[in-house]
């Protein structure tokens, strides 16, 4: 290229340069295979899904109980194309599809997961009100329900994460980390679909919390910003690539709280139950029931407490 070269000639040898970079390097291009799932569709069909967990709440037109049985309806339908469709989309991307039967076997599929995920709905309703409660009852600066759902950052990173799991059970391939990358986007908190979480989860102020794949977390559990429950190293096989479907993520047992930008690591790791973690402790190692773990200088020690009892599932105070 020289500087008195004419742009045309110039965008003609670029054109031909990144053509032969397409050839040198297959693994980020995608020529002649099917269409990707579209990221903003998934976006606006996380939007209807919380339209029909929460009637009321995300909707312009003010619902009425007579009304209720058509909203739903309707929701449903427009909700059904749009998951199968997108589904079908995953489904092709994930195996590589080129020109498929009539009628298209992924197709036929993606319906199927759509239905066995929408009769799942009144469940996911169920846990996140329990999470929702835990919320109210755990923050003092929570002044209803509705304000938990409706602007909470930890409560829209933990919905996303209960319909992207359930997603994921049902079989659906990339939309549940699509949906959950979207609500670490906004909320800052990354909750990886394949988490296990239990009942009555909160999670304050959200920002900075990492949450891995294959976490195992109880019931009753509240964490607060910052916190990671990570891996602590990734076995390789025989030719350096990291062994997928170990248990790299730590286990947390009913009734724990962890304070803000605590670390805990480590697939081995398991924090007992009744447990709380003090704020920036680094755990690689398991802690007994009933402990708390707090920083001293550049260490941290686990004293012994006593354990409180909680009151019953969905009782406010």
């Amino acid at each position: 290229m020289t500087p008195n070269e004419p742009l045309n000639e110039s965008l003609d040898r670029i054109t031909n340069d990144i053509l032969t970079s397409y050839e040198a390097e297959p693994r980020t291009r995608r020529i002649g295979d099917q269409a990707l799932p579209s990221r903003g569709k998934i976006v606006e069909i996380v939007g209807e899904i919380r339209q029909l967990l929460f009637p009321g709440y995300f909707s312009d037109k003010r619902l009425t109980a007579r009304g209720l049985p058509y909203h739903v309806g309707n929701l449903l339908v427009r909700l059904g194309g749009d998951l199968a469709e997108q589904i079908t989309h995953c489904l092709c991307t994930q195996r590589r599809c080129e020109q498929c039967p009539d009628p298209h076997p992924c197709q036929i599929e993606a319906q199927a997961m759509t239905r066995e995920f929408l009769s799942r709905v009144p469940e996911v309703r169920r846990l996140l009100a329990l999470d929702a409660q835990a919320a109210f009852d755990g923050d003092p600066a929570a002044k209803s329900i509705e304000e938990i759902i409706y602007c909470y950052p930890g409560f829209f990173a933990v919905t996303v994460y209960r319909v992207a799991h359930e997603l994921l059970a049902a079989g659906v391939a990339l939309m549940p980390r699509i949906m959950t990358e979207y609500a670490h986007s906004v909320t800052g908190a990354d909750i990886h679909p394949g988490a296990r979480i239990g009942e009555r989860f909160f999670i304050d102020h959200a920002t900075g919390v990492v949450v891995g794949e294959t976490t195992r977390i109880g019931d009753h559990v509240k964490i607060y910003q910052g916190v990671t429950l990570g891996a602590k190293s990734f076995p390789k096989d025989e030719r350096g690539r990291v062994i997928k479907g170990l248990q790299r993520h730590p286990t947390i047992e009913d009734d724990v709280t962890i304070y803000p930008n605590a670390t805990i690591l480590g697939g081995e790791t398991v924090i007992g139950q009744g447990v709380t973690v003090g704020g920036n402790a680094y755990i690689t190692s398991s802690v007994a029931a009933d402990s708390l773990v707090r920083r001293k200088g550049l260490e941290y020690e686990v004293l012994r407490k006593k354990r409180k009892n909680h009151s019953p599932a969905g009782e406010s105070h």
